[in-house]
């Protein structure tokens, strides 16, 4: 499967602008059979979504990465601030299948208390894995990353990747670096986590997104700028290197 990595500079509050570097992003980079968006990447990470957060069914971000994914024949991967009809606002990851025509959406589970995410958003309680060309993946956002009973395998080999979306400062680089290494060693998994650059009121940004192998390896990392970066997943060698090393026949 290849896996195109968009590590944008999400202008604040401006869906529109952020959806037209997204379209020019695909369309320099055509072929792809996923494309991988930032966490919020339509808005910028609005810990105080009011009059930012747009309603589900009539948000931009959203109508825009189901008619790409159709257009392109593809998927589209990232999260977006909703206001949702109850009331409660989401910072929901979608990922749209362009070729079966269906959406699917993870809620964050782990807010970012630090950052008061919490005190706006509602949390989702349950976790998501997609079955998409082949491949079974593990829908995560940003500080998910720092709770591994969160994406364990728990009766088995129930996914193959990772998909992670972030906002995450360059205070913290180094945790990111290593986590998601961490990451897809402990699940003997592949783990795609894209990263913004850029910054916003409270924080510098500077990427790293990365896509890292079954044994921990990183293949590629971008660097501290806007960049795209397209990678091939390879189911054969996944599923070689769980037979030759059982680590999770001995989980917990």
């Amino acid at each position: 499967m290849k896996v195109t990595l968009l590590q944008t500079d999400i202008q604040w509050a401006q869906a529109d602008k952020n959806i037209l570097d997204a379209e020019r992003m695909i369309a320099e980079n055509a072929g792809s059979d996923l494309y991988v968006l930032p966490e919020m990447w339509s808005t910028g990470f609005a810990t105080e979504p009011h009059h930012i957060a747009h309603e589900e069914n009539t948000n931009a971000a959203l109508q825009w990465m189901q008619d790409a994914a159709r257009r392109h024949q593809c998927a589209i991967s990232g999260s977006v601030a909703v206001h949702l009809a109850d009331g409660t606002f989401r910072n929901r990851h979608y990922f749209v299948d362009g070729r079966a025509g269906q959406t699917y959406f993870y809620d964050k589970h782990h807010l970012f208390t630090y950052g008061h995410e919490d005190e706006h958003f509602t949390p989702g309680n349950d976790r998501l894995i997609v079955n998409y060309d082949g491949w079974r993946l593990l829908i995560l956002t940003c500080y998910d990353l720092r709770f591994p009973c969160w994406s364990r395998y728990t009766t088995g080999r129930e996914y193959d990747a990772i998909i992670i979306v972030a906002n995450w400062p360059d205070s913290r680089q180094e945790a990111w670096n290593v986590l998601t290494q961490a990451r897809a060693i402990e699940n003997q998994c592949y783990l795609v986590g894209v990263n913004r650059v850029g910054d916003d009121a409270k924080c510098h940004y500077i990427g790293g997104s990365v896509a890292v192998d079954v044994t921990g390896h990183v293949v590629a990392r971008c660097g501290t700028d806007v960049e795209t970066m397209s990678v091939e997943l390879d189911k054969e060698e996944l599923e070689y290197r769980r037979s030759k090393f059982c680590v999770l026949d001995d989980r917990d």
